[in-house]
C-alpha cells in the first residue's frame, strides 16, 4: 500500500489507537515463529533515536526454563509492591503473573551502557534511543496478531535478570514483553481524555 493513500494512515492509526496491554485471551499453547519475531524487530529498529543512538539489542527467551525464572522474578517484585502498598493485587495482573511462565516468548528490550548522568535531560537522552524501539516492537507485533504488555518491573532486580539470563554488566534490560497470540481478545480504542482536553496553545493553561 502506498505510503500516501488513505487507507495507509487509516491502517497506522488503527494498530496506534488499539494497541493494548494484552493479559487475558491469549493463545498460549501456539508457538511463535522466530521469523515473526524477527519480523517485528527489524520494524522496532526503524524508530527515532536520541544521543545514545542505535545501543539498542534484543533477548527472546522461549525456552521453559528461563521463562519460569523470569516468571518467579517478576511475580515476586509484584507481590512486594503490592504488599508495601497496601492494596490487593487487581484481577489484570493476577492474570499476567498466573500466564507469565506459559507465554510463547518474552521479549527483553536491551541497552548498551548507561545514561552518561543522572541528569534529566541525560536520562531523557538516552532512554529516548530505547523507548521508541520498544514501542514500535509492541505495535508491530500487534498488527500479527500477537499480544503483548508492557513490563518494567524487573528493571528494580536488573543484577538477578543479568544473572538468569547470561547478560554483560554493560547491559541494560529495560521492557520485557511478554508475547502470544490473540485468542478472542478484541482490541480497540481505549476511553481516555480527548486531545482538547490535555493540550494547551501557546503557553500553559492556554486552551486549544
Amino acid at each position: 500500500m502506498d505510503e500516501q493513500e488513505p487507507g495507509f494512515a487509516q491502517s497506522v492509526e488503527t494498530a496506534l489507537a488499539t494497541t493494548r496491554s494484552v493479559r487475558r485471551r491469549l493463545d498460549l499453547e501456539r508457538p511463535i515463529p522466530r521469523a515473526e519475531l524477527l519480523r517485528c524487530i527489524d520494524v522496532a529498529v526503524q524508530a527515532p533515536v536520541s544521543m545514545a543512538g542505535e545501543n539498542w539489542r534484543f533477548l527472546i527467551v522461549t525456552e521453559s526454563g528461563p521463562r519460569d525464572a523470569i516468571a518467579g522474578v517478576y511475580g515476586g517484585i509484584l507481590e512486594e509492591l503490592m504488599l508495601a502498598r497496601g492494596e490487593e493485587m487487581p484481577a489484570k495482573h493476577v492474570a499476567l503473573t498466573e500466564n507469565l511462565r506459559r507465554m510463547p516468548a518474552m521479549i527483553f528490550v536491551c541497552a548498551l551502557g548507561r545514561p552518561r548522568s543522572a541528569e534529566a535531560a541525560a536520562q531523557l537522552a538516552w532512554y529516548g534511543s530505547i523507548l521508541p524501539a520498544a514501542w514500535s516492537l509492541m505495535v508491530s507485533l500487534r498488527a500479527r496478531g500477537i499480544g503483548s504488555t508492557w513490563t518494567t518491573l524487573l528493571a528494580s532486580r536488573v543484577d538477578e535478570v543479568r544473572a538468569l539470563l547470561g547478560m554483560p554488566d554493560d547491559v541494560q534490560p529495560t521492557v520485557m514483553l511478554p508475547c502470544a497470540y490473540t485468542k478472542g481478545a478484541v482490541l480497540r480504542r481505549a476511553d481516555r481524555a480527548s486531545a482538547s482536553s490535555v493540550t494547551f496553545l501557546d503557553a500553559w493553561g492556554a486552551p486549544v
